[in-house]
């Protein structure tokens, strides 16, 4: 049998002990990022260079796959989108799900106390398309993303809506309480004392969701043109 002082090697990064007087922790980062150009693996990206490096990654990412659904797709979010945008009483299959998150935020936060449980419903339809492009951009699709992006742009669009009926309260109102439910906006900002400014917050939302959709469309169309027309090739030995 060997001892393993006959055959094991110390890691190269713990070889050599910090000079004295050096920070031990700083001293194990060098080395760490030493040995990873050694071994040829690129170091780990600040979060700052991360989102500059988006564009390149994306179009890394877009390299060679197909348009030939996503475009019709994309143009079919982008009608359904101006549609909800230009026309308040216009239902989609977006419709059904933003309805859906909201009651179902109604129920979830119920817990967390009556602000929460009022505001939970406009929360919660905010929440699940924005954790769906969460998700999509951990997987580094970015097509994904775009459409989650599209369709919180319809959600803000609906919310908008709800938070400029708070006063004149002509929308009609699906509630879990036996008594019918108040209007969750009424009582919002009837509670913060902003009430009178329902409809320029309302103004507000509507517009940064107008603006949302048309960035994630220029966004969608960017990626399809580069499955199109994919990136150059580079041959060995070409300079």
């Amino acid at each position: 049998m060997h001892s393993c002082e006959d055959k094991c090697e110390t890691p190269p990064l713990l070889s050599r002990a910090p000079p004295p007087g050096h920070d031990t922790e700083r001293f194990v980062h060098v080395r760490v990022a030493a040995t990873r150009m050694r071994d040829g693996s690129p170091p780990p990206m600040s979060p700052l260079a991360r989102v500059l490096n988006l564009p390149r990654d994306a179009a890394a990412w877009a390299d060679g796959r197909s348009w030939h659904w996503r475009l019709p797709l994309l143009a079919w979010l982008g009608y359904t989108g101006f549609r909800h945008l230009a026309d308040p009483d216009y239902a989609s299959l977006f419709t059904g799900i933003v309805f859906g998150s909201h009651e179902f935020g109604h129920l979830f936060f119920a817990f967390f106390g009556e602000v929460l449980a009022v505001a939970g419903g406009s929360l919660m339809q905010l929440l699940v398309p924005i954790g769906a492009g969460a998700l999509l951009a951990s997987r580094r699709d970015y097509f994904g993303v775009v459409f989650a992006a599209g369709w919180l742009s319809v959600s803000l669009t609906d919310l908008s809506r709800y938070i400029g009926d708070a006063l004149a309260q002509e929308l009609p109102l699906v509630s879990f309480s036996p008594d019918g439910g108040e209007h969750d906006w009424y009582w919002l900002l009837d509670r913060f004392e902003l009430l009178r400014y329902d409809h320029r917050l309302a103004e507000a939302v509507h517009r940064g969701s107008a603006v949302l959709l048309v960035v994630s469309l220029v966004g969608g169309l960017w990626l399809c043109i580069r499955m199109m027309v994919p990136a150059p090739r580079s041959h060995p030995g070409a300079k």
